[in-house]
């Protein structure tokens, strides 16, 4: 058995004195775990970074069997990062939220939408914005997705302000109006195709509004893996922008 994908890299185990076992996220492999021989040497240590993106080539005599990766460096983004704390953390939280799930299980749309975050983690203009859209469709691929097209309680499309906490729809500003107390808000940009102008009261909400329904549907269900370390370091990254955006 054999294929060639480009992937991301989560995260790395140590397997003997040479090797280390890759777990990388592929478009249409998904999660996959894969053995790297000589993966501790100096040569291939810059290569296999949590967040780099890598041309993965998997073989194994049977489709079952745990099998082995060569990779080839596309995109060091770990390294492109290295002096950004806030892009480590963010890219740190990215690769905990992708090994959420079960492992070969394809979820094009979402290693999609991680790349096009990975792409602009240089541009603190824009990825924080992306990185919410990116949180929001980790939510549906699980199966807890959002419902910001229109309101809940009138049907209307317009003037979409508030999320309700309970069935993640969005509801109006006249709807919600009696109820806002006990709402979620609704950033604008999540409301647009843009990114552009997104201001960091926005930002906040928008982690706000993804992070509530990870509590409610992620973190304490025994049934996802690794919900803990999503956790933990998405915590890390929330404290680091919470502070660079009161500068």
């Amino acid at each position: 058995m054999e294929w060639i994908e480009d992937g991301i890299v989560l995260s790395l185990k140590n397997h003997g004195e040479t090797s280390v076992l890759a777990e990388v996220f592929t478009s249409e492999h998904g999660r996959h775990l894969g053995l790297v021989r000589g993966g501790k040497s100096r040569r291939m240590r810059p290569v296999l970074q949590a967040g780099n993106v890598a041309r993965l080539a998997w073989r194994a005599r049977l489709d079952e069997h745990l099998g082995s990766f060569t990779v080839e460096l596309l995109d060091p983004v770990a390294s492109r990062l290295f002096d950004d704390p806030l892009a480590l953390s963010a890219l740190g939280s990215i690769c905990a939220s992708l090994a959420l799930f079960a492992e070969r299980d394809p979820h094009p749309g979402l290693y999609k939408g991680a790349r096009v975050v990975l792409s602009h983690m240089e541009d603190a203009d824009i990825w924080p914005a992306l990185m919410v859209r990116f949180e929001l469709e980790v939510l549906s691929e699980l199966g807890f997705r959002l419902d910001l097209r229109e309101c809940a309680a009138s049907g209307r499309r317009d003037d979409l302000i508030y999320v309700s906490p309970k069935s993640g729809k969005a509801v109006s500003k006249e709807a919600g109006e009696p109820y806002k107390n006990k709402l979620l808000d609704l950033p604008p940009f999540l409301c647009s195709a843009g990114e552009g102008d997104v201001l960091g009261s926005d930002l906040l909400n928008g982690f706000a509004l993804s992070g509530h329904f990870f509590e409610k549907h992620v973190y304490g269900s025994s049934d996802i893996a690794g919900a803990a370390v999503l956790a933990e370091a998405r915590g890390l990254f929330l404290r680091r922008f919470v502070r660079a955006v009161a500068r």
